[in-house]
């Protein structure tokens, strides 16, 4: 008994490839000649099927017209139904025009209105449904959406009493008084009404970076470049609780609106998260490569939203402690990230650009570009207006929905101060939107508020949409 030789996948595809052509090289050219007069016919009947509804408005368009007098005028478009030329014109079309939202024009005509191939026939064509006229629908260019007006911002007051550099903001929610932090390294309790200073509290041996005021607790938190986490009971006015973890400089803090969790972040790289109450470091959330600049907190995933130095955004996973998302679309350190108050969206700052973010996977959604300088703080109310501050004393204000810029600000120093100490640290507006309250780098506190006076008339909206690109990543 004879072995089979074994052959390569390769040669035995070739040998049936081959066979085949040997099998069929005899008939090769050897095709029936075409029939013009069925395939005539057959570009007729395809093209009735098609395009009958058209067929039927040419034929009554080529119909003579009758002037005033009784004499007969020929139009212009002379195309017969069935015929071969109509029927070779028609197969031209784009092959999408079965498509409802295709729109095509009439060969032949030297009419520019469009009709949508989806039309109804005359009541002639196959496939009637009894209309008698075809509506000729253009279509609609996209549209960039108008800017909603916003009251121009003026400044209110100016609160002077700390001896260093402002650096942090926080509203009560009761909106009765405020709080903020300075590098003479004390807290301040201001009556927001008046502006007087009700309350100094001193604890930290280093600037104060970052204040936040509990909604639930007559709890006040800082942290500062001491390292120090503190939780203050302002019903003693007393430190209560000190949160140790942090290898460096702690520069921002948030509290979860609905449970007993503080989160802060700093010069470590890190952000950490914190029970409130028995002080312990839940989770260390690692992930970033170099300072985390800002963090916040909100009830609904994603719950921990940080911004940081190392150019990224990271949304977090409370439960779990880990990063789920990384927003690397920022060429630059990223100092803020603020949330909008209702809307289910933030955004967050850089110098080369203001992003806005939509909730909860991170969803890009526009650039708001122009704010050149480096954005250390933003602060969003309900109203739909984005306020950005600048490292060199100048304040942007936005449309939130547009990304419109419809005010630009710089403040003027305090008296004494130099023009190099224009700068803006924090921001913030209080709970009912109306009034602004900024940290500054000249020791004071700037409040603003809306004029009452301007209007629509007086400060209109500059919207040139001609000008407005769609703006990219």
């Amino acid at each position: 008994m004879e072995d089979v030789q074994k052959h390569s996948v390769h040669t035995l595809i070739f040998r049936s490839l081959k066979r085949t052509h040997d099998l069929f090289v005899s008939n090769q050219g050897n095709l029936p000649d075409v029939d013009d007069r069925l395939d005539k016919q057959r570009r007729s009947i395809k093209a009735k099927d098609t395009y009958g509804s058209l067929l039927d408005r040419v034929a009554t368009a080529n119909e003579p017209r009758r002037t005033p007098s009784g004499h007969a005028v020929e139009r212009p478009l002379a195309i017969t139904d069935g015929s071969t030329d109509t029927a070779n014109s028609m197969l031209k079309f784009n092959a999408d025009a079965r498509r409802p939202d295709t729109v095509l024009s009439i060969p032949g005509s030297n009419s520019t209105s469009l009709v949508r191939a989806s039309m109804p026939n005359n009541g002639n064509g196959p496939g009637s449904n009894g209309a008698s006229n075809l509506q000729l629908i253009p279509k609609k260019a996209p549209t960039i959406p108008k800017p909603k007006w916003h009251a121009p911002w003026k400044l209110s007051r100016v609160i002077s009493g700390h001896l260093g550099w402002v650096r942090c903001i926080a509203v009560e929610p009761g909106n009765e008084w405020f709080a903020t932090g300075a590098g003479d390294r004390v807290i301040k309790i201001w009556d927001l009404a008046s502006g007087k200073l009700k309350l100094s509290l001193t604890g930290h041996v280093s600037t104060v970076r970052g204040v936040a005021v509990s909604t639930k607790h007559p709890y006040l938190f800082s942290c500062g470049e001491d390292r120090q986490v503190k939780c203050w009971d302002l019903e003693y006015n007393k430190v209560i609780r000190h949160y140790h973890g942090h290898l460096s400089a702690v520069y921002s803090l948030a509290l979860h609106p609905t449970i007993d969790v503080l989160a802060t972040s700093g010069r470590d790289s890190t952000a950490r998260i914190w029970d409130m109450r028995t002080k312990a470091n839940v989770h260390t959330l690692s992930g970033h490569t170099n300072t985390v600049a800002s963090v916040v907190a909100q009830a609904t995933n994603p719950q921990i939203i940080t911004g940081s130095h190392d150019s990224t955004v990271r949304l977090w996973d409370l439960a779990a402690g880990k990063s789920v998302c990384t927003l690397t679309n920022h060429k630059k350190s990223v100092r803020s990230v603020v949330l909008h108050p209702s809307l289910y969206m933030f955004a967050s700052a850089s110098p080369d650009n203001i992003k806005q973010w939509r909730c909860p996977e991170g969803n890009f959604v526009q650039n708001i570009s122009g704010h050149t300088a480096i954005v250390n703080c933003m602060a969003a109310n309900n109203d739909g207006v984005l306020v950005s501050g600048g490292d060199n004393g100048t304040m942007f204000f936005w449309d939130w929905r547009t990304g419109y810029n419809f005010q630009r600000f710089q403040a003027p120093v305090q008296p004494g101060s130099m023009d190099s100490e224009a700068g803006i640290f924090a921001m913030c507006f209080d709970h009912s939107g109306t009034r602004l309250i900024t940290a500054e780098a000249d020791k004071t506190i700037k409040v603003y508020k809306e004029d009452d006076e301007a209007s629509e008339e007086t400060h209109p909206v500059n919207w040139r949409p001609d000008l407005l690109k769609r703006r990219k990543f």
